[in-house]
């Protein structure tokens, strides 16, 4: 086995989701990492040349899906073909993640992996690399489970919360703690105990391990994913993989990598060994419109456009005209996208609900919407 120090290391994006809460602008074909949201470069090219420091690009694996895939290799120019890897049909990220991990097996055996979210903002590159390098050195560890924590501002109800305890595993400047458990979103009366408490951190979704720790977790937690993941390895590279791919991944269960290898392994008895890296790196998920709003607005009640606009009597309005002139009077706090075919207008505290849009789209089959 090679030292832990000298195993190859490798970041995988997660790049396929549908990001419907930025509706109209995101679509099944033009989702939220594949949008230019906060500056002139999608959020997934972002992401990618955030990590160019650390990973180069024959090191960089993409899993997105069919929709998705030709944009995906357009926005990752310089990504070999092959490591950007389609699903034939959604399954949640613990089946993304184990794609990942068996074309990362076949090819290179047990190597260092980072999963990474293609659609956040972070404002701390070069913090977030140093962590990121930290985390890699503790994941080298075989049955080592790493996750990066983001210390809460507020106490948010819309993300999960990993507790950490005091047991402190130092990675050079960087402080590491063992988990404890990881919480499902709280309501806001736990939210702010949460905060208080300064032992609960952000879930942000930013895993680190080595391939095969994170396949023995799917054989101990997922074993029927772990099976007909190992099913599907022996056809990579062949001529029979489409084939197979489409006829094995239906097959695989439809669950979170939290749900099935996180939160297990943080029950009393198992064996696996967790750590949380907090991370204070200027992160945001870009949520929703009003997520955008609040990262760009530069002063209180600032009205935000992207095209010529004229307000009078308005305020703290986030204005998306699509190039048109727009003119907004005597309303406050409101999202207004417009699109060549669509326009969505709702109250800033509201843009949670944009996804409830999609959902009846595609109930009353306006899949030209959607």
């Amino acid at each position: 086995m090679a030292k832990k120090q000298n195993m190859l290391q490798c970041a995988v994006i997660l790049a396929g989701g549908r990001g419907t809460r930025f509706w109209p602008r995101s679509r099944k074909r033009t989702p939220k990492q594949l949008l230019n949201i906060v500056s002139e470069k999608s959020m997934l090219r972002e992401t990618a040349e955030r990590l160019a420091a650390l990973f180069p690009a024959n090191h960089i694996w993409a899993v997105t899906n069919d929709d998705q895939v030709d944009a995906v290799h357009r926005e990752l120019p310089n990504v070999p073909q092959e490591q950007i890897l389609s699903e034939p049909v959604g399954r949640n990220t613990a089946a993304a993640i184990g794609l990942a991990a068996i074309h990362l097996a076949q090819k290179h055996g047990d190597v260092l992996m980072a999963v990474l979210p293609a659609d956040h903002y972070i404002a701390n590159a070069a913090r977030y690399r140093k962590i990121v390098r930290a985390a890699m050195g503790l994941a080298s560890t075989p049955g080592n489970l790493v996750v990066l924590g983001i210390p809460p501002t507020r106490p948010d109800t819309g993300f999960g919360y990993i507790e950490r305890t005091n047991a402190l595993a130092a990675r050079g400047h960087t402080s590491a703690y063992a988990v404890k458990r990881f919480t499902e979103k709280p309501d806001l009366a736990r939210a702010r105990k949460y905060l208080a408490s300064k032992r609960y951190l952000w879930n942000a979704g930013m895993f680190f391990w080595r391939v095969s720790t994170f396949l023995e977790c799917l054989r101990k937690f997922l074993p029927r994913t772990w099976s007909v993941l190992g099913e599907l390895q022996q056809f990579i590279g062949t001529p029979q993989y489409s084939r197979s791919l489409k006829e094995f991944y239906s097959r695989l269960e439809n669950i979170s990598v939290d749900y099935a290898v996180m939160e297990p392994a943080t029950r009393p008895g198992a064996r696996e060994r967790v750590f949380v890296l907090p991370a204070n790196i200027g992160w945001s998920d870009i949520g929703s419109w009003a997520a955008v709003y609040e990262l760009l607005a530069r002063k209180k009640n600032q009205n935000l456009a992207n095209a010529g606009v004229f307000t009078l009597d308005a305020k703290g309005n986030f204005i998306s005209s699509g190039g048109k002139f727009a003119a907004v009077i005597g309303v406050n706090n409101l999202v207004i996208v417009d699109t060549d075919d669509a326009l969505l207008i709702c109250p800033r505290e509201r843009a949670q609900d944009v996804g409830k849009v999609v959902k009846w789209l595609e109930e009353n089959r306006r899949s030209d919407l959607t």
